[in-house]
């Protein structure tokens, strides 16, 4: 810190000095504003649905029952490359979806 000859430092200049009062200028949020924020909509819920569908609920099917398009009646190879291509197309839709529903 350095003193100038004549005049005293203010806590406008020093940073370390310097209060966390609210000044005058400062303006207040008012309780309902604060609290008032963006909401998930349709799409939105769409979209996390979607989602969990695609990661927790085609996959598990897959793992706990591999035998029931076998029972549909596609072929074992098959079935272990038609399945996965659910949940990709079904998330390309979303996107699509939900881009064309934000424009």
């Amino acid at each position: 810190m350095s003193s100038e000859a004549g005049g005293a430092e203010t806590d406008a200049d020093d940073p370390v000095h310097q209060s966390d009062a609210p000044d005058a200028t400062a303006t207040q949020l008012d309780p309902a504003e604060a609290t008032d924020r963006e909401e998930v909509d349709r799409h939105g819920w769409v979209l996390v649905a979607g989602v969990v569908a695609c990661f927790l609920v085609v996959p598990g099917l897959i793992y706990l029952r591999p035998a029931i398009p076998a029972a549909a009646g596609l072929p074992f190879f098959a079935t272990f490359l038609i399945l996965p291509l659910v949940p990709a197309v079904l998330l390309g839709l979303l996107a699509v979806w939900s881009m064309r529903a934000a424009a």
